[in-house]
């Protein structure tokens, strides 16, 4: 895995690395209980060069884009955009990205661990369509902000910042470099993505935690990612599930018309339901749930545990877990057990009126 600019122009920042999502990151500054804090209660800035952007010119892109992802790219608005899952014709998942339309081109934005199946499959089924498919993720790379002062962060950092929804883009100058300012997709908490040149990421990095953003390494954005109950592709979501199986209903359009795997979509939506669902878990008296850990309820093996995350509540422990259940079993509230442990079934996302108390620590579990 190859560093994220970040790391290469930023000289390591001083923190711990790993790797992350198809790259190598920064895993850790102060560590992951005051930087998750950071992004729960004020500011915090994190290296976003895991994401590969890839972009789509022609006069074919949206006609042919809308017949392969399952989400309506046709009627998407200049600079905004929408969450969506590529699918096989058997409606299994290939992957997860972002699909944005600048208007003169499409931008497409996921983790740089599937952008080479993505533009694979691009590939393969690009046939006599007016695509052309360029890998933009060494001329742009990203940082997140994240948190309640997000806001008044970045622009104390100089940023411009528009009145913008959510999965909305606008172009931006900062320090005489061309960007974009994304915001992020989650209403209730408020996070934005800045794109720009790789050789502007160090200044602007240095800019928003001089304004007072906390650096974020990849740790705290999993237990981020954990509570906030989004599914990982490559970890939550894996090839064999069906878009309905993740509960990720936001990336589907029910009346775009036809794309790759469609039949299978619209013939579960007519049936009713899939059998098993994606959800959260609290599990007690335990350390960690290794991936893979099965679910048993009414004495029957009905789900696995996909990923999680030790919270520490004074002196109990709790895991918060995300994986997969029998539909009928996954009803918040309902006590199930997972490995030897006693452990509800949760609503995602985790409340923060049960589980997120200030005194708490965090260890991230990985998947």
């Amino acid at each position: 895995m190859g560093l994220t600019a970040l790391q290469a122009h930023g000289n390591g920042l001083g923190a711990s690395v790993n790797d992350y999502r198809g790259a190598t990151t920064a895993a850790r500054f102060t560590g992951p209980r005051p930087e998750f804090a950071a992004l729960r209660g004020q500011c915090g800035v994190y290296d976003l060069g895991f994401r590969a952007k890839i972009s789509l010119t022609g006069s074919d892109r949206v006609r042919w884009l809308n017949g392969m992802v399952t989400n309506n790219v046709r009627d998407l608005a200049p600079n905004h955009g929408v969450y969506a899952f590529l699918l096989n014709p058997q409606g299994r998942i290939l992957g997860d990205l972002y699909v944005y339309n600048r208007g003169d081109s499409i931008v497409i934005d996921t983790d740089s661990g599937q952008s080479e199946k993505i533009l694979a499959t691009f590939d393969h089924y690009i046939i006599m369509d007016d695509v052309e498919v360029t890998n933009l993720s060494d001329r742009v790379t990203a940082l997140g902000v994240a948190g309640p002062k997000s806001r008044d962060v970045l622009v104390a950092a100089g940023v411009t910042l528009p009145e913008t929804s959510p999965l909305q883009l606008q172009s931006i100058k900062w320090q005489g470099l061309e960007g974009s300012l994304v915001r992020a997709e989650d209403p209730e908490h408020l996070a934005y993505e800045v794109w720009l040149p790789p050789d502007g990421i160090t200044q602007l990095w240095n800019a928003l935690v001089a304004a007072g953003a906390a650096p974020v390494g990849s740790e705290a954005l999993e237990l981020y990612r954990i509570v906030s109950g989004i599914p990982l592709y490559g970890v939550d979501i894996r090839e064999r599930d069906l878009p309905q199986e993740t509960e990720q209903i936001r990336a589907l359009n029910f009346n775009k018309g036809c794309y790759v795997g469609q039949e299978i979509v619209e013939r579960i939506r007519s049936r009713g339901a899939v059998h098993r669902k994606f959800t959260g878990f609290v599990v007690d008296g335990v350390d960690t749930i290794p991936p893979g850990t099965k679910i048993i309820a009414a004495e029957k093996e009905a789900g696995e545990v996909t990923s999680s995350a030790s919270l520490q509540l004074g002196a109990a422990s709790k895991i918060l877990a995300l994986g997969y259940i029998r539909r009928e079993a996954g009803v918040p509230g309902r006590a199930v057990t997972i490995g030897a442990a006693s452990a509800t079934v949760a609503q995602l996302p985790f409340r923060d009126s049960e589980l997120l108390q200030e005194e708490s620590s965090l260890e991230e579990r990985p998947a």
